[in-house]
């Protein structure tokens, strides 16, 4: 567990953040504990550096953690993941898009809350659910994305916590909406993300068949 987010690149010997310094007993939960932990490795109020985060400060919730990388506006791939990830999904998540969790609806706000958590920077807290099979009641879940600094300096990198309510079933396929989603900036201020655009490249919906507009004829010339 110790090499689930992998060693610094430098080499050298870093100060580990504990989360025990956090902790109350276990009431605290994951997402509260991954923000304290993100919070004290801050330097001037800016975001973190992610060769900072240390799998020994977050050993108590590993298997709900995971690290995104910004590959282009509005998209991030998962570069790590714990076990919950892959229960929730059904699949290895590495290298994944983190819009490849949700319903395609939900694509489009997913992708711009990501636009936004990486620009501003922002904190952002996702409630999501997800229907599942052989149940009258949908599966709940709450996502939080805490932005981090490479070691370039841009902030391109996001450490996130992801749990499930109740039992969510080994090896199960869920596709998440998302029922609210929250920014607030490093200054603890609410920020709203520009309004969600439909047709964003790659998300787009399917182009409707010709045939399927009847308003439209084609005239062929005689010419």
């Amino acid at each position: 567990m110790r090499r689930f987010f992998g060693d610094t690149l430098s080499g050298k010997k870093e100060k580990v953040v504990s989360m025990d310094r956090f902790r109350s007993g276990r009431s605290l939960s994951p997402l509260r504990q991954a923000e304290a932990y993100w919070s004290a490795l801050r330097i001037d109020e800016n975001a973190p550096l992610r060769s900072a985060i240390d799998p020994r400060g977050l050993e108590n919730i590993l298997p709900y953690a995971f690290i995104l990388e910004r590959i282009a506006p509005g998209v991030a791939r998962f570069r790590l993941a714990g076990q919950h990830l892959t229960e929730l999904t059904g699949m290895e998540v590495r290298g994944m898009p983190l819009t490849a969790l949700f319903t395609g609806a939900a694509r489009a706000e997913v992708s711009a809350v990501l636009e936004h958590m990486f620009d501003t920077p922002a904190v952002a807290e996702l409630d999501l659910s997800a229907e599942r099979r052989f149940s009258l009641s949908p599966l709940e879940a709450r996502m939080i994305l805490l932005p981090l600094k490479s070691d370039f300096g841009d902030t391109s990198r996001a450490l996130g916590v992801v749990v499930a309510e109740g039992e969510a079933g080994k090896r199960a396929t869920h596709s998440f909406d998302v029922t609210r989603s929250h920014l607030r900036d490093l200054n603890g201020e609410l920020t709203i993300p520009p309004a969600v655009t439909k047709n964003i490249p790659g998300f787009a919906e399917e182009s409707a068949a010709f045939d399927a507009a009847p308003h439209l004829k084609l005239i062929v010339s005689r010419d």
